[in-house]
């Protein structure tokens, strides 16, 4: 016979698991009782965000649109002379875009930044204000780091003094006030300065752009007159008629660079789109700032009642077993 019971057995004993699934229904009525922890901690956040975002200074950027303005001619003359110029033992050079590119970089360099704040006396702006007076346009000495009277930076509660160094004021600058951005298919860059002064803002981008424009020129006519001592000495020490002819054009070559640069106003960046004084602030940005907060605090507060409702379903479940097992014992 055909045992009929082996099926059956075999469905009765298989285990049973529980049901893994959410409940919906149990996840909001959580959600319901904790509502007062959720609104309490979400208010808190926002009331902070808001706090935090008014505290906060009005920043305003200033831009200049700049393009390169090297010529392609000089370009075209250092390719043409650049193997005679390798014959001599010299170099005339990259182009034009090489010159924006090493532009660039020694503008956002250490010791450019450094020269130019020193130059400029924008140490104490840079390090030792906390506001701009908009109204009698001047800055807001912070008088627990510098003594403006005395003329003094102040010292710490360790006694050392907070005169800051050439690394911290080349460090703040970049983060709160510089930025330097390129298009790629036009190849315009676009120098950006924050502060929290309308016409300081102007005023630096103004002053970056020619400092640059002028570190430049004058690298390049310092290293173009030394390329000329170099090539007169070479011609007075040779009698050949060619070498000498080859040492004239390279002469007339680095002479027509000195010239070139002496004589243009605007020698690696072109201002195409000047700096202005900005009548809006381009941050912080306020509203942002308090929704963030808000969603953060609601989110935190769902978090605290989940945490809290599984905390307590976790007792629940232990107490029913504790007594269980004192009952036996008895």
């Amino acid at each position: 016979m055909i045992n009929q019971e082996a099926p059956k057995q075999q469905v009765m004993e298989q285990p049973y698991y529980p049901d893994d699934e959410i409940d919906l229904r149990e996840l909001f009525a959580t959600l319901w009782r904790g509502k007062w922890i959720i609104i309490f901690v979400t208010f808190v956040f926002a009331a902070a965000g808001v706090f935090y975002a008014l505290s906060q200074p009005n920043i305003y950027q200033s831009s200049v649109l700049l393009a390169p303005a090297q010529d392609e001619g000089g370009a075209g003359i250092s390719g043409q002379l650049g193997g005679m110029a390798s014959l001599a033992g010299i170099s005339l050079g990259g182009g034009g875009s090489n010159q924006t590119v090493i532009a660039k970089a020694v503008l956002q360099s250490r010791a450019f930044l450094t020269d130019f704040i020193h130059r400029h006396n924008l140490i104490i702006p840079l390090m030792a204000t906390k506001g701009w007076d908009m109204e009698n346009e001047q800055w807001v000495i912070n008088r627990e780091v510098y003594n403006p009277e005395a003329g003094e930076w102040l010292t710490d509660d360790k006694g050392e003094s907070l005169e800051p160094t050439d690394w911290d004021m080349v460090k703040q600058f970049k983060e709160s006030h510089l930025s330097l951005s390129t298009n790629e298919d036009i190849g315009m860059v676009t120098l950006n300065i924050k502060s929290q002064a309308p016409p300081v803002a102007k005023a630096w981008a103004e002053k970056l752009v020619h400092d640059i424009n002028e570190h430049m020129r004058a690298q390049d006519v310092q290293e173009a007159e030394a390329r000329i001592a170099f090539l007169e000495q070479k011609l007075r020490e040779t009698n050949i008629a060619g070498m000498q002819q080859v040492f004239y054009q390279l002469i007339e070559s680095e002479t027509r660079t000195v010239m070139l640069a002496n004589a243009q106003s605007e020698y690696i960046f072109k201002t195409v789109d000047p700096a202005v004084v900005p009548q809006e602030k381009s941050g912080p940005k306020r509203a942002l700032i308090a929704v963030i907060a808000t969603m953060l605090g609601g989110m935190l507060g769902v978090f605290v009642v989940f945490i809290m409702a599984f905390v307590r379903n976790g007792a629940v479940q232990t107490e029913p077993a504790t007594h269980g097992s004192s009952v036996k014992e008895q």
